[in-house]
């Protein structure tokens, strides 16, 4: 089995970071730092074993914040970049708040190591405006891990972290630093603005939908990003979204031998499903095909996941067969439960098919 991600922040990589801490500052002790970072680290989870090293560093670092600041900057670059790599604006965004430009000045040069999207929140929270005016600098800048920043730390609904209520509220606010990354040459920054925007089109689908139709879709870059931005409302069977990508919500099409197999299956195992999709009518179809599935919950109830299979072109009258498999295994952001669950086949946001299986756990 994999290592769990918590192991992250396991004793080797502590026993690293103090050595390097003390080798920035040597009248630091590496062995009281490494003790306390070790203090109850077993029991931790992944989020809290992050949180408790920046909280065990305040303790240790120089109490002046800019002088920690400088510390961390010494040690950065010997560490492992990544996800521990987030502990340095972590540290900025529990304990930089009283600074904020310095802090924000920071979390530029520490988004390079690991983002900085999550701590950045923190001071949109506390001060949205001067933080925007900030993040709108940030998207002119030449490290694409900066402008990827300005859209990523300005997402109303970035995952693992708290909303941004005045982005959702207002999304015009982020507008200008979407517009300056419409086209950005790195495919970073453009999964990053897309999300965004998906973001927005949850609460906004109109407003989001507009700013696609005002930006020039010719443009590879562009239309990359209008695509996958609208992902989320064409699953949905949104009209407007469709017709921007030229998919008809009237769809004429028939599915043929939906066949899932097995129709038991075990936590762990693989459902292979298969399905013909015919086509009804005497002209060509642009089409989206998804699928869904209903997870069974706790309570009894079911949770309804949408899933990408394919777009394609059907000719007049023709047909096409689908097959795909799904493996069924625990997440940290799925856990599955036994018994009823069900699929449907979409085209073009539209139910066309539906049958049910059996999970044990």
């Amino acid at each position: 089995m994999a290592e769990p991600l918590k192991e992250m922040f396991n004793r080797a990589y502590f026993e690293r970071l103090a050595r390097e801490v003390e080798r920035a500052a040597p009248q630091l002790w590496r062995s009281a730092l490494l003790k306390d970072l070790l203090n109850g680290n077993e029991q931790r989870e992944l989020n809290a074993r992050l949180r408790h090293t920046s909280d065990v560093l305040r303790t240790h670092l120089p109490q002046d914040f800019r002088e920690a600041i400088a510390l961390l900057k010494k040690v950065a670059p010997r560490m492992p970049k990544g996800y521990t790599a987030l502990l340095y604006p972590d540290f900025i965004g529990q304990h930089g708040l009283n600074d904020p430009a310095f802090s924000l000045e920071a979390l530029k040069h520490f988004t390079t190591y690991g983002s900085s999207e999550f701590a950045v929140r923190e001071f949109f929270r506390r001060d949205p405006q001067g933080t925007l005016q900030v993040m709108r600098a940030w998207a002119e800048d030449e490290d694409e891990h900066v402008r990827r920043l300005a859209s990523e730390g300005s997402r109303p609904r970035l995952p693992w972290s708290f909303r941004l209520d005045a982005v959702m509220k207002d999304p015009t606010l982020t507008t200008p630093i979407l517009e300056r990354l419409r086209a950005d040459d790195s495919l970073y920054v453009r999964k990053s603005v897309a999300n965004h925007l998906n973001d927005i089109g949850k609460d906004h689908p109109d407003h989001m939908l507009g700013i696609l139709r005002s930006w020039d879709r010719a443009l590879p870059q562009t239309a990359w990003i209008a695509k996958h931005a609208s992902r989320t409302l064409i699953k949905a069977g949104n009209v407007d979204a469709l017709a921007l990508f030229a998919f008809d919500s009237n769809v004429m099409v028939r599915v043929e031998a939906l066949e899932l197999s097995p129709e038991r299956l075990k936590l762990g195992e693989v459902l292979m499903f298969s399905f013909s999709l015919v086509s009804e009518a005497a002209r060509e179809q642009q089409l989206v095909i998804d699928y869904a599935i209903h997870y069974r919950k706790a309570n009894g109830g079911n949770s309804r996941k949408v899933f990408k299979l394919k777009e394609i072109t059907l000719g007049p009258r023709a047909s096409v067969g689908i097959t795909k498999r799904q493996r069924f295994i625990d997440f940290s952001t799925r856990k599955h439960y036994a018994g009823e669950h069900s699929m449907e086949i979409l085209v073009n946001g539209n139910v066309m098919a539906r049958a049910a299986f059996q999970l044990t756990t």
